[in-house]
């Protein structure tokens, strides 16, 4: 069995002026990285704003597992299905970090026959967005620093700078540092942070922006940190807008590569769904929209953070919305969610299938309660037997979802084009009645709690005092309409990650809580979730590497 990377390497790409010619888009349009990569001008962008919209379908997915989903794997299967099928597809997806590709997740290019390529160069430095958007944040905090040391005129207090450093890297040991050490003119001695950078508000201001004007604004209205009378001090304050939005001209801009079958994807930002808002940017999928009449897109980790997210975030903010979702699971997972170890996944157990299924039976809840069809799929594995998918597709038709199987992973487009029917359908005759899951006029700890109780099924949420006095400060700020943005572990509907399944009886903790007033959300964190992730004993990186000729190996 060929590993991702070598399909990926073996595959014949064409150029990236064929790609886009795919969706009517010229060669001028394109600000070509090479034969393979582009970026989708200004200029297109303004041609094509009178176009109709396509239709937009969400693939989100159930909690993740060592057991593996592959949701992207079936985002990117799914769009070349709608190509095989003779539609006008497009596929949206978000840029991946190093943190994980070198950390433990790996890339985010997909598998097998449903990959993204270049795929070493998506997974890696890909056009220099990730590497702009650091930039510019530290920019951010190197003028932040330099303005208290040269006299302090705005009268910052140093205990309360809220903005953070960031590096797209796992590096647990610049979670909580020390700066300023040394002689006077090297700064003020004060206790800082970083985060990761698909953490940084930057990154969220970037993928929310409608154009340049709206990056700018939202820069400038981002809140580094509050004066010595509690007065907040923002972006503008120091005078940081400009030079940040020129370091970010290019990287507002979406990317254009293809998939294995050379359907056209436009991959753009890159927020984490359990510590961020999860989502590629709001410029990738309305240019998608206005190109294609089917764009495919994805949210970050489980629908009770990405999908969530997608809807309660970027749908309010830019007004638009899907018109299906996608639920991807597999017979495996739900088998761990049921309480089989890893090893033992292969083997037949309905007993655990059903006691893991809650899983999938609270994500259809959830994602009905935003008024949208959703289709369950199943990423198929050989090992599953057809006893236990014939349960699963039962269970799902009982919940008034709509069922295909999915081998994408194994056969590309062709393994997609059931699920890519049983879509279309499901765009033709079902209702799509999108609703936020809450308004925007209530409290922020109201807000909360509706996510807390609706959707992780928790009895209450408890408060740090730290958390309630931030929820009072950023209310009476003037910010209190904003949505919030759950900060939560990825692996259970819970702030546990122990808790599998559908978890009863308990409450969400959180901890801290702090305004991204440039992105227009509160960041609500919970549990024990980290903003600067940590390696794991064993690194993905110890496998990585790169021959005389310049050939990536190990990277998945």
């Amino acid at each position: 069995m060929k590993t991702d990377i070598q399909i990926a390497q073996e595959a014949e790409m064409i150029h990236i002026k064929d790609v886009a010619a795919q969706l009517d888009v010229k060669e001028d349009d394109l600000e070509m990285y090479g034969k393979y990569k582009a970026k989708l001008s200004d200029d297109l962008m303004k041609r094509i704003e009178k176009n109709p919209d396509g239709k937009l379908i969400l693939v989100t997915a159930i909690n993740p597992t060592p057991a593996g989903e592959g949701k992207t794997t079936v985002s990117v299967g799914l769009g070349q299905a709608f190509g095989r099928l003779g539609k006008k597809a497009v596929i949206a997806l978000r840029e991946p970090s190093l943190g994980p590709c070198f950390g433990i997740k790996g890339g985010a290019a997909g598998g097998g026959y449903s990959q993204v390529v270049p795929m070493e160069d998506l997974n890696l430095h890909f056009t220099g967005d990730f590497h702009a958007i650091t930039s510019a944040n530290n920019l951010l905090a190197a003028l932040l620093d330099n303005h208290i040391q040269q006299g302090n005129d705005l009268g910052i207090d140093p205990r309360q700078v809220v903005w953070k450093r960031c590096l797209d890297m796992n590096d647990r040991s610049l979670r909580n540092i020390v700066i300023g050490l040394g002689r006077k003119v090297d700064g003020m001695v004060r206790e800082d942070h970083f985060v990761i950078t698909v953490a940084s508000e930057i990154m969220a201001v970037l993928c929310l922006a409608n154009d340049m004007a709206d990056l700018k604004k939202r820069l400038g209205r981002m809140i580094v940190a509050y004066t010595f009378d509690g007065k907040p001090v923002t972006a503008d304050d120091l005078k940081a807008t400009g030079s940040m939005a020129a370091l970010l001209k290019d990287a507002i801009k979406p990317n254009m590569v293809q998939t294995l079958e050379h359907t056209p994807a436009i991959v753009h930002g890159g927020p984490f769904a359990n510590i961020a808002h999860g989502c590629n940017s709001v410029r990738a999928t309305k240019m998608g929209l206005k190109l294609a009449d089917y764009v495919i897109t994805e949210a970050g980790f489980g629908a009770d953070l990405g999908a969530e997210k997608f809807m309660d975030i970027k749908c309010r903010m830019s007004g638009l919305k899907p018109d299906a979702v996608v639920l991807v699971a597999t017979v495996r997972a739900l088998k761990y969610n049921g309480g089989v170890p890893k090893a033992e996944l292969s083997e037949e157990n309905l007993d655990a299938l059903k006691k893991g299924i809650v899983n999938l039976e609270k994500h259809i809840e959830n994602l009905q309660k935003f008024g949208v069809p959703v289709v369950v799929t199943l990423n198929s594995f050989i090992t599953d037997t057809k006893a236990e998918t014939d349960y699963i597709e039962q269970f799902c038709k009982e919940r008034g979802c709509e069922f295909a199987l999915s081998e994408v992973w194994e056969k590309g487009g062709e393994g997609g084009v059931a699920l890519a029917e049983k879509v279309l359908d499901t765009l033709e005759n079902k209702e799509n009645n999108f609703k936020p899951l809450y308004a925007d006029e209530l409290p922020l700890k109201d807000k909360i709690e509706t996510i807390a109780k609706e959707i992780y099924g928790a009895d209450g949420v408890t408060y740090a005092p730290a958390a309630l006095k931030e929820l009072k400060r950023i209310e009476e700020l003037g910010m209190g309409n904003f949505p919030v943005c759950m900060a939560k572990t990825q692996y259970s509907l819970s702030d546990d990650q122990t808790k599998l399944g559908r978890p009863t009886g308990f409450d969400i903790n959180v901890r801290e809580v702090y305004v991204s007033a440039g992105a227009g959300f509160v960041v609500v964190v919970t549990g024990a979730i980290m903003t600067m992730p940590g390696l794991p004993k064993n690194p993905a990186a110890y496998n990585i590497d790169v021959d005389d000729n310049g050939v990536i190996t190990g990277l998945f």
